[in-house]
């Protein structure tokens, strides 16, 4: 999946660099958790952001099947990452999607690793 094929969504994000797609909700708790962490790296420059909120954008979010937030979509140069991410000998990126949260240690060692 590249990220020009999320355009039908409304969704439009840079094709260089590292690119997370945050899919959340304004009810979730671990979502606000995750947020300053994500807004940190962005503002390191380790990573471009998009926000996607499930309940304005049901469409996409059933399009991809996103069963639960926050959900992470892992971008490099346009492109959802096709590998698993394996950290501690767990995967924690399945194909370029990680449910759920994580860590601002582990979430620094899946973008090294994208």
């Amino acid at each position: 999946m590249k990220i020009d094929d999320l355009k039908k969504y409304g969704i439009d994000g840079p094709t260089e660099g590292k690119l997370i797609v945050n899919l959340s909700s304004e009810w979730c708790g671990p979502c606000k958790l995750l947020t300053p962490v994500l807004e940190q790296f962005k503002e390191e420059g380790l990573i471009n952001l998009i926000y996607i909120n499930i309940d304005n954008n049901r469409e996409f979010s059933q399009a991809m099947n996103i069963s639960a937030v926050p959900t992470l979509m892992f971008f490099k140069d346009g492109i959802l990452l096709e590998k698993n991410i394996e950290i501690y000998g767990r995967v924690v990126v399945n194909n370029g999607i990680m449910a759920g949260t994580a860590g601002e240690l582990i979430l620094k060692e899946i973008i090294s690793q994208m």
